[in-house]
C-alpha cells in the first residue's frame, strides 16, 4: 500500500517506476486530482483534506469541484449563469431533493401534522375525483381534500437533519423554493390558503410567505393551479422550514367539497439540470 507523506512533494511532475515510488504524493497533480474526483465529497473534506498541505491545496482547487460537477452531470439550468463557488454548487446539487415527505398522499395522511381537522376532516382521494380534472403530471395519482370547516396540515423540516449545515445556511443562504398545487371541484366553491415560514433554532419566524387566500367560485374551471415562491436574501439563522396549507369549502356541504392539494415541495439550492452521466446513458 502506498504511503502518504506529511510534507508537500518537491516536484509533483516527476515520474517513477512503481518499484521506486515512495508515496502517493509523488504522483503528478493531475493524477491526484482525478483520483480525488472519484471520491465522495464528504470523505474528501473530512478525511483527505486534513492529511497534508498538498492534499488540502488540491482539494480546495476550483477545478476539482468543477470536475466533480461535470462527472455527476450537475449544470446550471440557465446555461449562461456563472457559478460563484463550484464546491458549494456541488454540495447543493447533491443534496437537492423534495424535503416534503408524502407530498402526493401515497401514504395516506402519514408524515403530516393535522393542525386543524374540522368538518368531516381531511381525506385522501384518487385523482381526478368527482367533478375534477386530471393532474398535469400523470405520475400524481392521489390528492388530499378538505371539508366544510377549516382543515390545515403542516410539516416541519429540520435543515441540519437534512444535511444543510449552519454555515451553509448563514453564509451562502441558498434559494429556498416552495411549490404547491391546488384545485376546486366544479360543483362547489372553496377557499385555499398556504403559509410557509423560515424559522430559527428557537422557532422564531425570520421570513414568511403567506399570500391572501384564494377563493374559487362554484361552477369554475376546476383546473389544477400551482403556487410557488422563492426565498432569497433571507436573514441568517434559518434552521427550520414550516409548511402549512389547506382550506375549506364555501357552501358548507357535508363531505369533502373543499380545495384539493397535492404535489407540495420544498427544495434548497440553485435551479439545476442534471445531465445523465455516460454510464446512465449507456444503461438506457
Amino acid at each position: 500500500m502506498l504511503g502518504v507523506s506529511k510534507r508537500r512533494c518537491r516536484d509533483p511532475q516527476r515520474t517513477h517506476s512503481v518499484g521506486t515510488m515512495a508515496t502517493i504524493n509523488e504522483l503528478p497533480n493531475n493524477i491526484l486530482l482525478e483520483l480525488f474526483s472519484l471520491l465522495p465529497a464528504r470523505e474528501l473534506l473530512l478525511h483527505c483534506r486534513p492529511v497534508c498541505s498538498l492534499w488540502r491545496d488540491l482539494i480546495d482547487l476550483v477545478s476539482l469541484w468543477k470536475r466533480k460537477c461535470q462527472r455527476e452531470g450537475f449544470i446550471p439550468k440557465k446555461w449562461g449563469q456563472p457559478v460563484s463557488d463550484w464546491k458549494v454548487f456541488y454540495f447543493l446539487c447533491s443534496l437537492q431533493r423534495n424535503l416534503i415527505r408524502n407530498p402526493c398522499a401515497e401514504e395516506g395522511l402519514e408524515r403530516w401534522r393535522l393542525d386543524k381537522n374540522e368538518g368531516d376532516k381531511w381525506k385522501v382521494e384518487d385523482a381526478p375525483g368527482a367533478h375534477g380534472r386530471e393532474f398535469p403530471d400523470s405520475r400524481v395519482k392521489k390528492y388530499f381534500v378538505t371539508s366544510y370547516h377549516t382543515c390545515l396540515k403542516s410539516q416541519l423540516v429540520n435543515l441540519k437533519a437534512e444535511g444543510y449545515w449552519d454555515e451553509l445556511m448563514d453564509d451562502v443562504r441558498p434559494d429556498i423554493v416552495i411549490k404547491d398545487w391546488f384545485a376546486a371541484r366544479y360543483d362547489c366553491g372553496c377557499r385555499y390558503q398556504i403559509c410557509v415560514q423560515l424559522l430559527s433554532a428557537d422557532f422564531i419566524v425570520l421570513d414568511a410567505f403567506e399570500p391572501p387566500a384564494v377563493v374559487m367560485e362554484q361552477w369554475g374551471d376546476c383546473e389544477w393551479r400551482e403556487v410557488s415562491h422563492t426565498f432569497s436574501s433571507y436573514p441568517p439563522g434559518v434552521r427550520h422550514i414550516r409548511f402549512q396549507h389547506g382550506g375549506k369549502d364555501t357552501q358548507y356541504w357535508a363531505g369533502w367539497y373543499g380545495p384539493r392539494v397535492t404535489n407540495s415541495s420544498i427544495t434548497v439550492g440553485p435551479e439545476v439540470t442534471r445531465k445523465p452521466r455516460p454510464a446512465e446513458q449507456c444503461s438506457k
